[in-house]
């Protein structure tokens, strides 16, 4: 299970169908599917490259007008999922980087690119829970390094076209961090 794929739709019914006929097109396996804030539906799976491509190449016209962002990720960074689930420490005060998205998948692909460009350790990627329909990602590590996952993230963004805002704090205060954790 070396990539993930994600769809993301604006409308529950059309989410929930086309997550099925990702599932029954490939042999992937279901990581998420949820409904999110303004109404909607993401659905993530894992698998062999060829597999979620596939089921996500599927998936897209089942979401017909509904499909608000998709993405595949081959070899996706081992943070990621970790970020997702909110199961990481955030480790000692350093540089704090922070990119918020229009879109749910547009943060899960940009947080994998940031991870892979620099030495960064994945915070959280907070997928639309009470953020009207966006997302964002946070991360730490040496100003260096998040300045340039920040820079990858937002290369990889542009092809999306759903970027937000983005920020690098190189020495947060103290209870700002513990509060974004």
């Amino acid at each position: 299970m070396n990539a993930i794929g994600m769809i993301e739709t604006n409308n529950i019914p059309a989410g929930i169908n086309a997550g099925d006929a990702m599932l029954k097109v490939a042999d992937v396996r279901l990581v998420i599917a949820q409904a999110v804030c303004a109404g909607k539906y993401i659905v993530m799976i894992a698998g062999d490259v060829a597999a979620v491509k596939s089921a996500v190449s599927d998936g897209k016209p089942v979401a017909g007008n509904y499909l608000v962002d998709d993405i595949v990720i081959p070899n996706v960074e081992d943070q990621v999922i970790a970020a997702i689930n909110a199961c990481t420490e955030a480790g000692e005060v350093r540089a704090l980087g922070m990119i918020e998205t229009y879109s749910l998948a547009s943060a899960v692909i940009c947080a994998d690119s940031a991870a892979k460009a620099a030495d960064v350790r994945l915070i959280e990627i907070r997928l639309g829970r009470g953020l009207g329909g966006k997302a964002f990602f946070t991360m730490n590590g040496d100003v260096a390094a998040v300045k340039a996952a920040i820079d990858a993230a937002l290369e990889e963004g542009q092809e999306h076209g759903m970027i937000g805002n983005s920020v690098v704090i190189p020495a947060p205060h103290e209870d700002i961090y513990k509060a974004i954790y």
